[in-house]
């Protein structure tokens, strides 16, 4: 997503605990702490409720996507659960993480805007990677010193919840997908119940060889994933339909590329996604998800269970100046008629 600012066994029964809260290309499309809880089990993973996005181990959380320096107003409609912070980059020419790549992690600003997030019993999730950037996993020489870096950026969040999100040509870059895993890896290791979730990009079709080798990768490291998040858009400019539609597809033909790949139940794989959607103007022509949209996609998250919907992003939850509809995206507003929060009231349920 684009920034605010322009199978072996052990390996397996890690990949199995994705369904306490949950487990996830869209490579050819055109798209632009401390200690926390107990891990997810790996043994039985449907029947953990203490790892979900809800803290209940049932229904379907909502959890947006929001700046970690630049508050908006809508950042807190349909009370979310839980914020993903987007996104922290490697700053400079080094292994030092930042927020936006520019931003230091003991900024002030970021500090107060994530004690205001969490004032209401909020968890946030501190989210590294999106469309734009570089990523630490580049920057970095050694396992060591990007467990490192990841650790002090959840520190400074205070998070024991953290996604990754790959896409464009890192997504496909073996080298720094491999120094990740076991990074994540030694991360996990050393931090007990870090919850770790990956957003990749999906087509219609499913998943991406990509995807899937990161998957795997993560796999054949033990990194224990609780959650593959789908990220529901930009797939191309042949894709000019329902977009509630393809959302729905693209659940279904991963779910059921999860189920082979890892051997898990039906239960394990829903429990074990999260899909998140560009609300309104979406990167590529022609594409543009409705509140309707929104509504089909939170009816059908509910019904099969799965873990968390979320959007990019809360600060575009609203409608644009003018009041009407614009052909380009922007990064704070839709770009479709509607109400202030619409979108994330309609993926709250």
């Amino acid at each position: 997503m684009r920034s605010h600012r322009k199978r072996a066994a052990v390996g397996l029964s890690c990949l199995l605990a994705l369904a306490g809260t949950a487990c996830s290309e869209q490579g050819e499309a055109a798209r632009p702490a401390p200690p926390a809880s107990a891990a997810p089990s790996a043994s039985s993973p449907a029947e953990s409720d203490s790892d979900s996005e809800s803290g209940t181990g049932t229904g379907t959380a909502y959890a947006p996507y929001v700046d970690a320096k630049d508050s908006a107003a809508t950042d807190s409609a349909g009370s979310p659960t839980t914020y993903n912070l987007a996104f922290v980059l490697a700053g400079g020419s080094g292994c030092t993480p930042r927020w936006n790549g520019t931003d230091a992690l003991g900024d002030p600003a970021v500090k107060s805007r994530i004690e205001a997030l969490k004032k209401d019993g909020a968890q946030v999730r501190v989210s590294f990677g999106g469309a734009s950037g570089k990523e630490l996993a580049t920057a970095c020489d050694s396992a060591s010193e990007l467990a490192a870096a990841y650790g002090k950026a959840l520190d400074a969040a205070g998070a024991t919840r953290a996604d990754f999100d790959i896409e464009g040509d890192e997504l496909a870059d073996s080298a720094s997908i491999a120094l990740r895993s076991k990074a994540i890896a030694r991360l996990q290791q050393e931090r007990d119940g870090l919850e770790v979730s990956f957003t990749l990009p999906v087509m219609p079709s499913g998943f991406g060889k990509d995807s899937l080798a990161l998957l795997a990768s993560a796999n054949d490291n033990g990194v224990q994933v609780a959650t593959v998040n789908l990220m529901t858009m930009n797939y191309g400019s042949s894709f000019d339909g329902d977009m509630g539609g393809y959302a729905l597809a693209a659940a279904k033909a991963s779910h059921t590329q999860l189920k082979k790949v890892f051997g898990t139940s039906d239960t394990a794989a829903w429990r074990g996604m999260a899909l998140t959607s560009m609300i309104g103007v979406n990167d590529v022509a022609n594409e543009t998800f409705t509140l309707a949209d929104a509504a089909e996609v939170r009816t059908f998250a509910e019904g099969k269970g799965i873990g968390w919907v979320s959007m990019w992003s809360a600060a575009r939850d609203r409608q644009c100046a003018d009041g009407s509809k614009t052909d380009k995206p922007a990064t704070d507003c839709s770009g479709v008629k509607q109400s202030s929060g619409a979108f994330a009231e309609e993926f709250a349920g």
